[in-house]
């Protein structure tokens, strides 16, 4: 090959190659802003690339459990995000809810009947006050905050692991709206992954399941499709292009889960959550169903704050399902709503 001396010339040669170029320089912009998120990913989200800067390493303690950070990513738009997202955790306003089983608290009971025995009645937030007394069982990997008619209820005492299950007790006259906020955490903040099954970047999965009782003890509710289901966070994505949008629907099926050693330079979508979202006057009628998942996809038959409460969870006449949006690996905030009439 003989060398070409002249960049002029050089440049011009590979313009040949080139469509729509028309001088040398136009043409090494293009091939640069090619690699360019923006021209790769079509969607509605802000996009982001590489770790975020951790705000909070850990905003709980507990043994053996993973650390779980508080970060923020600068989109390529300019627009900063808390990841994985913007929770109440540390917000002494918003009540925590009841365990059901914690192994970080210590506190494991082996049926609900047993934890239910165990409330002394000042755990109820009330709504109405002529309402019904409420009682929600939550499993949620690994995170959740719950709102009843845009009021805030409960929320989940452990934000990544160990693995628990809640009770939520409330005062409310039906027709009442239920809206949560669910978020599977990740250690590598802004990438939506944890060190897991001898990878360092390896996407973790969420799921909720929840029953909700009436006084009587009938179960009035239970998470399934008829459920509505968003998306907000998606990561880790190798490839922005296997991202897109039908309608309302975000949809990441078709982007790799696979893990790896080396997931500095992956890609992250943030969509801004809507105002009111919690209201029960908040319109989700454009929102995509939630989808289900099966026990076996979670992977809860080896987790006792589940296990011990089947006789709830998967009632025989009632059988709560696991909800999520349609990827329960790389979406990592979703927000969910219900109303029971």
């Amino acid at each position: 090959m003989i060398p070409i001396k002249n960049t002029s010339l050089l440049l011009a040669l590979i313009c040949i190659t080139m469509v729509n170029c028309k001088n040398s320089d136009k043409t090494v912009q293009k091939d640069t802003t090619a690699q360019t998120a923006t021209n790769v990913y079509n969607g509605t989200a802000s996009v982001s690339q590489g770790p975020a800067t951790v705000v909070t390493e850990n905003i709980f303690e507990c043994d053996r459990g993973r650390e779980a950070p508080i970060g923020t990513s600068v989109a390529t738009d300019g627009s900063t995000w808390t990841v994985p997202a913007l929770v109440n955790f540390t917000d002494e306003n918003f009540p925590f809810a009841s365990d059901l089983f914690n192994p970080c608290t210590k506190v494991e009971y082996a049926s609900a009947d047993e934890a239910l025995a165990a409330l002394d009645g000042t755990d109820i937030v009330e709504i109405d006050q002529d309402g019904e007394i409420i009682t929600a069982y939550v499993f949620a990997d690994n995170y959740f905050e719950m709102y009843i008619n845009g009021i805030p209820v409960g929320k989940d005492n452990v934000p990544f692991t160990q693995f628990n299950s809640n009770i939520v007790r409330f005062k409310v006259n039906k027709p009442f709206t239920i809206a949560m906020k669910l978020v599977d955490w990740e250690e590598n903040s802004g990438l939506g992954s944890e060190a897991n099954r001898g990878q360092a970047f390896h996407p973790g999965d969420g799921g909720m399941v929840g029953v909700f009782k009436d006084t009587k003890g009938e179960i009035i509710a239970t998470t399934d499709a008829n459920w509505k289901a968003q998306t907000f966070y998606t990561a880790p994505l190798r490839d922005l292009s296997c991202a897109t949008e039908e309608g309302s629907l975000r949809l990441s099926d078709a982007c790799s889960t696979e893990d790896s050693n080396d997931g500095t330079s992956y890609y992250a979508l943030h969509w801004k959550t809507p105002t009111n979202w919690q209201s029960a006057d908040f319109d989700d009628s454009e929102w995509p169903k939630a989808t289900e998942f099966t026990n076996n996809t979670i992977g809860v038959d080896n987790k006792p704050a589940y296990t011990n409460f089947i006789d709830v969870f998967d009632n025989s006449a009632a059988d709560a399902k696991f909800i999520w949006s349609t990827n329960v690996v790389l979406d990592n905030e979703v927000l969910v709503r219900y109303t029971v009439e």
